[in-house]
């Protein structure tokens, strides 16, 4: 270490988040579905067999953590590399200090924080190096691998998802946090309510916990109060990705499906907070109205055409209203999902085969040489005639019942 590396760390202020890293898996919090002695990702680790996967989960649920201590349970050489400034380049170069260490008898673990941000032909470039064991693989992603990585990395690393911590261990990482800077700079109290703050507004995130008690620590007197952390978080930054677009609006139409009105306006509430066009959670509306409703109620399909004409002609915030108004409508509905049933079962047997012209008493007779062909012959006008029964299904299909 030179002159410049020394006065570097003497003027660097680590943050709290990394000085409260877990050192071994006993401090590992928040993750038991992943860490414990009988979950297969456990055994594996335990037996000291190691292999390539990608962690994903939200911000601050301990990805990077579980890598490192994965790598330290294993002796091995850790790399971390960051897909925001690293490359092939530095793949490669990898890989040849990961030849160097295993004729040392040392194994490589390479770590690519944000692996979705990384390209295909950068994520292909990994291939070789995994699939000959010259080094194993650990990515960390906030986003679904399914969407954002290339199958052949998803087929030689298995997917571990994370979820959010849960709210007592947030509890436990901010009370342990808030200890240590007592004994680093000195004693102070901290008020049940402003604890309680801040992990709800940390919503599962432990490195935002232990940000926002680091920086009440120092902007508080003898105790840190409720109203210092309002001032200092203001609120929660609401999360919402590529995934969330998905997953939300999923959630959003099988609530309007179930009837429950109080989860549909939720997680309405969720995508208008979270920027969602209001163009798009209105077409959703529309969709349910027809696949879910139905005829059982045909005012839904009616009053969510009118929300989405609202929409367009409001626009938010006034559009929240219409919107809530017909997400309870549509919600409460009676349903029926006859309809999409029976366009799909004849949309399926149609591609199945069973593809067959009307009958010739229903074809167009509207030119000149139809009667020669017999198209239209015998065909009895509905409106003239409304107890006439006549056959209106193709010859091979005349039994045929799409609506039961």
């Amino acid at each position: 270490m030179n002159l410049f590396d020394t006065l570097e760390n003497n003027n660097k202020q680590t943050p709290l988040a990394e000085l409260m890293r877990p050192k071994t898996l006993d401090e590992y919090l928040g993750q038991t579905k992943v860490i414990n002695p009988n979950s297969p990702f456990y055994k594996l680790l335990m037996a000291k067999r190691l292999f390539s996967f990608i962690l994903w989960g939200p911000p601050g649920c301990g990805k990077t953590t579980l890598a490192r201590l994965c790598a330290s349970f294993h002796n091995a050489d850790f790399v971390e590399l960051s897909a925001v400034n690293s490359g092939v380049k530095e793949i490669k170069e990898t890989a040849q200090n990961a030849k160097i260490k295993l004729r040392e008898g040392i194994k490589t673990i390479v770590f690519i924080d944000e692996i979705h941000r990384f390209s295909k032909t950068q994520q292909d470039a990994l291939l070789p190096y995994i699939e000959t064991g010259l080094f194993f693989f650990i990515g960390s992603t906030t986003e679904n691998p399914s969407f954002h990585t290339v199958p052949a990395l998803i087929s030689r690393a298995q997917v571990i998802m994370l979820n959010s911590i849960d709210k007592d261990s947030i509890k436990k990482i901010t009370l342990k946090g808030f200890e240590y800077l007592k004994r680093q700079y000195g004693e102070k109290k901290l008020s049940d309510e402003a604890l309680d703050l801040i992990v709800e507004l940390s919503s599962g995130d432990a490195r935002y916990c232990l940000n926002a008690i680091e920086n009440s620590y120092f902007a508080s007197g003898e105790t840190i109060e409720k109203n210092t952390i309002e001032e200092l978080l203001q609120k929660s930054s609401v999360r919402y990705s590529i995934d969330s677009h998905y997953d939300y609006a999923s959630a959003f139409q099988k609530s309007l499906r179930g009837s429950d009105a109080n989860a549909a306006i939720y997680y309405l509430a969720k995508m208008l907070v979270s920027g969602e066009d209001p163009r798009f959670i209105a077409r959703r509306l529309i969709v349910v109205a027809s696949e879910d409703v139905g005829n059982a109620d045909f005012r839904a399909l009616l009053i969510a055409e009118a929300a989405l004409r609202a929409v367009e002609h409001l626009g938010m915030p006034e559009a929240r209203i219409t919107l809530a108004q017909a997400v309870e409508f549509v919600a409460k509905a009676k349903k029926s999902n006859r309809a999409i049933m029976a366009i799909d079962s004849a949309i399926a047997d149609i591609k199945s085969g069973l593809d067959y012209l009307p009958p010739m008493h229903l074809r167009d007779s509207h030119y000149k040489s139809a009667k020669k062909y017999g198209f239209g012959e015998g065909y009895v006008y509905t409106h003239n005639n409304p107890d006439y029964v006549q056959q209106f299904m193709p010859d091979e299909l005349k039994d045929k019942k799409y609506f039961e």
